[in-house]
């Protein structure tokens, strides 16, 4: 009984992988073919006839150079890293083993912009940036993203979890608050740290709205916006719209397939205390 269940349960698991990697499995597929077969009925997973014409399309004859809007994706999304690991972790260590008057509203304070849209912010944040004269530069793309209450309350949890005891022990020893916060809290939060790191990267990476709003250069052009390029003449090119995505997308997948480890590990090990 016990194999007929572990066949049924390795039968589902596989069926739903199977339905989550198709679209992935069609835009690899369409970006083979010829432009003639990619809309052709019925529907062939595997090209009849196998070109790489349309990734050389996208790298080398494209109007917009795809390495430029890689090059900045990529740059925006480690700047954005690099901020928001070291606002969020100051802040969750201000939040988590310090104590102060009003702490507990502050910190309710923060997490509650969690329920504002990133819609109503539009606006406002255009406006102040705009007052600021960063429109239209990498800070209006990096800065307004470095604050994050989801990293607050993320590594706040996990440090909740480290003991007091070792602080206890480094303070007689005369080390200082920010030196124990360097040199204790963040070598034992490398879990955490690495989940928001993954995550921070894979929302600035498929961020769209924001970025076409704040900027009108190609030389500033994302990733997201490069692809929105693809319908803005009114003919779309599908078999290089697929290739273009998955220039984009592969490496990605890479990555989050190496790291998944770290994001499993830092969401599992931030739940044990607070």
């Amino acid at each position: 009984m016990k194999k007929i269940n572990l066949a049924v349960i390795s039968a589902l698991i596989f069926a739903f992988a199977l339905i989550w990697f198709s679209p992935i499995l069609w835009m690899v597929s369409t970006s083979l073919k010829p432009e003639k077969y990619t809309i052709e009925w019925p529907i062939h997973w595997i090209p009849r006839s196998v070109t790489l014409e349309n990734y050389y399309s996208v790298i080398f004859e494209s109007v917009i150079n795809i390495f430029r809007p890689f090059f900045n994706s990529i740059f925006i999304a480690l700047a954005v890293i690099v901020l928001t690991l070291l606002t969020s972790s100051l802040a969750a260590y201000a939040f988590a083993q310090l104590r102060f008057k009003g702490q507990n509203v502050l910190f309710f304070l923060v997490i509650s912009t969690l329920m504002i849209p990133e819609e109503v912010l539009l606006v406002p944040r255009y406006l102040l940036l705009y007052k600021f004269q960063m429109i239209n530069s990498y800070n209006a793309l990096i800065l307004p993203m470095v604050a994050s209450p989801f990293g607050i309350f993320l590594l706040r949890q996990f440090f909740l979890g480290i003991p007091r005891d070792l602080q206890d022990a480094a303070r007689i020893d005369g080390c200082s608050k920010f030196r124990i916060y360097y040199q204790i809290i963040l070598p034992l939060s490398k879990p955490a740290l690495a989940a928001l790191a993954i995550f921070t990267f894979l929302a600035n990476w498929n961020s769209f709205t924001w970025p076409l709003i704040a900027i009108d250069s190609i030389e500033l052009m994302t990733v997201p916006i490069f692809l929105a390029t693809f319908h803005a003449f009114g003919v779309i090119m599908w078999g290089r719209l697929m290739a273009a995505v998955a220039c984009v997308t592969l490496p990605i997948l890479i990555f989050f397939c190496i790291a998944q480890r770290s994001i499993i590990k830092g969401i599992t090990l931030t739940g044990l205390k607070g």
